[in-house]
């Protein structure tokens, strides 16, 4: 496997927040276009029942072909390939060609390759990315080698997003509020998703009435280094914009080393000291990334602005 030259993130979009809606719910489909999520997961696994699916596809179809979801990211999780409904999710998928597709409980670098391959015999699937959800103690071992296919000539391999329901009921571990036996294997994929420059999301947090919590459990997860967090229920939303995004003090402090970098006066140096810290150009370059995502944000509340 040849792997190209850099590990940079794939998307200046944010991440925040990914609010995951079941595809056979019609009302949760509509509501979405007034929800200030940054991406929509249209799951067609888990939530659908198996005698469902072929509704469910049929549904979020023309859900697709008619919703005004803005600059929203759209993302279709489909059910395993080792099932019956693959072959009919992926096709699916390439006639929406949504911004990305979900694979469930990947465990190799194959599942993502065998997407890739799929994908690419269609022309109308060119601009579908993958994200792949790491869910299973095998996924978590391998989280390295599956993040990799996101730097092969052909890679399409965006995010990884983080199952812990699966992988609490694989290991044995508890659900408790500080996750606390859960942060080597959260720590490992994070590293993986920023060893080869993808974008990492955290695990969806089932006590959606329980916001104190959730805020205590977005906080940890930003600390972590996750990008954002999947969401179950609109009422999440808020929390994880808050938790995920930048503050107002770190957006100042990026304006201030983007300006300091571009100083003709600095033009030869890489590392500087400002306001008491020592910082390199490569948190200018950072500073740059964070600035773009925000500028983002600003156009998706007011376009016109």
């Amino acid at each position: 496997m040849t792997f190209l030259p850099h590990a940079s993130r794939p998307s200046s979009r944010p991440r925040r927040s990914v609010l995951t809606v079941p595809a056979i719910n019609e009302r949760a489909l509509f509501k979405v276009q007034s929800l200030d999520c940054d991406a929509v997961i249209f799951d067609l696994e888990d939530s659908v029942a198996p005698e469902r699916k072929a509704e469910a596809r049929l549904l979020l179809s023309q859900f697709l072909r008619s919703a005004d979801l803005g600059q929203r990211e759209r993302i279709i999780r489909i059910n395993g390939a080792d099932g019956t409904h693959f072959r009919d999710d992926m096709a699916m998928v390439i006639a929406a060609a949504p911004d990305a597709v979900l694979l469930p409980k990947v465990e190799d670098p194959d599942a993502v390759l065998d997407a890739v391959q799929l994908l690419e015999e269609r022309d109308s699937a060119e601009a579908v990315r993958i994200w792949a959800m790491i869910e299973t103690p095998l996924g978590v071992l391998n989280a390295a080698a599956i993040a990799a296919t996101g730097r092969t000539e052909a890679g399409r391999l965006d995010a990884l997003v983080v199952g812990l329901n699966d992988l609490r009921k694989a290991t044995g571990i508890p659900a408790e509020p500080e996750r606390r036996y859960l942060v080597p294997y959260l720590m490992q994929i994070v590293l993986a998703a920023r060893a080869f420059g993808l974008d990492v999301i955290d695990s969806v947090s089932n006590t959606y009435s329980d916001l104190i919590t959730f805020d205590t459990e977005c906080a940890q997860g930003a600390a972590m280094g996750f990008d954002g967090k999947m969401l179950i229920h609109p009422a999440q939303i808020a929390s994880a914009n808050r938790a995920f995004g930048p503050s107002d003090d770190t957006i100042a402090e990026a304006r201030l080393l983007i300006e300091a970098f571009s100083d003709p006066a600095n033009a030869g140096l890489n590392v500087m000291t400002i306001n008491g810290r020592m910082v390199e150009r490569l948190h200018a370059e950072e500073a740059a990334r964070l600035l773009e995502r925000v500028a983002f944000l600003k156009d998706r509340k007011d376009p016109t602005a």
